[in-house]
């Protein structure tokens, strides 16, 4: 049985300086053996080599495509390769891996290849744009919709995301944005106090809670545990069936889970970034007034004075806009989750990159509107 068995084996032997032999089955079972004799070749230094087939005992489509590659390989290197003693049922084999080769394995040069990357990318991405926006439309037309006839929110699932994703949300914005408060009070007071200027500890912790870094926060609060939360669950009714079984009753998706959680978010936002506004300036405030002598009634002078109202409003006003996208964007990946568990995590995953990134460039965007505006 042992002898049967190697003789079975494939085998490449170099014979002189222009012959190699092939033995044995060039078949599936043993490609692996063979790919790895292959692998350590030294081929011949000449130009013109001739392979002898003539003890290849049986061959099968795998093996030709083994054969076939090895050939184009030389053939590359510039040497002139045959064949000889090839059995016609195994040469007819050959050459029908020779003639699909190039559908199999194409041989594109390296601009025809990141072109065609590239030009992959592009449509892939160009289509998720679209989907998005397509995506979008239809949920300002719900919502506008909604807004002629209240009637049509579901106010008992509106009332119920707005208590998970705002009040139980209460006690980790408060603590990182009282944290905050004391980070940049302590941070500016380093500072602050080289220069004999502790009372402008109020002017940085107010403007820059107020306007950018209350909201910001909040938002990113927000995307990881709402946005995520969203896709999640719409992720899971979709790998369950449970959104084809309310399309089956004529129920609307976008009707039944969208507007619900961005009602909520647009209401809950607002509001937990006022919540972390005051608790970052009382944060603000105790650092100012044990780091740098600043009273709270001198602190409360100084913001009325130097912290404009403005400021206030921005923050609050860009509120409402990153709930819009935590919302969307959580919802959206939820939709694109296919029938697989791991898509759930990867979507969610997703969910929270798109949610911060998307806040992050619009806040940038407002910040250098701001700016041109002189607001």
């Amino acid at each position: 049985m042992t002898g049967k068995s190697h003789n079975r084996e494939p085998h490449v032997l170099i014979m002189n300086d222009s012959i190699i032999r092939c033995e044995g089955s060039w078949t599936l079972p043993y490609l692996t053996m063979l790919n790895k004799r292959l692998t350590i070749m030294q081929w011949p230094a000449v130009e013109d080599v001739v392979w002898d087939a003539v003890n290849i005992r049986a061959m099968d489509t795998g093996g030709a495509m083994v054969l076939y590659r090895i050939l184009t390989e030389l053939r590359s290197q510039g040497k002139r390769v045959s064949v000889e003693g090839l059995r016609p049922e195994f040469d007819e084999l050959l050459q029908v891996v020779s003639s699909h080769w190039d559908r199999v394995h194409p041989t594109l040069p390296v601009k025809e290849k990141v072109k065609k990357n590239f030009t992959w990318w592009l449509s892939q991405h160009i289509g998720h744009m679209v989907k998005a926006l397509e995506f979008v439309g239809e949920a300002t037309i719900y919502v506008f919709r909604s807004l002629r006839r209240p009637s049509l929110i579901r106010w008992k699932a509106l009332f119920y995301s707005l208590e998970q994703d705002g009040f139980h949300a209460l006690p980790i914005t408060g603590l990182l944005a009282f944290l905050m408060g004391v980070v940049i009070a302590y941070q500016g007071a380093e500072q602050l106090r080289q220069f004999g200027a502790n009372i402008y500890v109020v002017d940085l912790v107010g403007i820059s809670l107020l306007r950018e870094i209350a909201p910001l926060i909040v938002a990113i609060l927000i995307a990881g545990r709402s946005g995520s939360a969203y896709a999640a669950q719409i992720g899971t009714m979709k790998v369950t069936e449970e959104l084809d079984a309310v399309r089956t009753l004529g129920l609307s998706p976008m009707h039944l889970l969208v507007l619900p959680r961005v009602f909520a978010l647009v209401i809950a936002v607002p509001l937990l970034t006022v919540y972390a506004d005051i608790l970052g300036v009382i944060g603000g405030a105790l650092i100012a007034s044990n780091q740098l002598n600043v009273s709270g009634v001198e602190f409360i002078e100084r913001f009325e004075e130097s912290v404009a109202l403005r400021h206030f409003f921005i923050g609050v006003g860009k509120a409402p806009c990153f709930a819009v996208i935590i919302a969307l964007v959580g919802c959206y990946q939820g939709f694109q989750i296919q029938s697989s568990v791991d898509d759930v995590g990867r979507g969610t995953t997703i969910s929270v990159v798109q949610s911060i990134f998307l806040v992050i460039v619009f806040d940038a965007v407002c910040s250098i509107v701001f700016s041109w505006w002189n607001i």
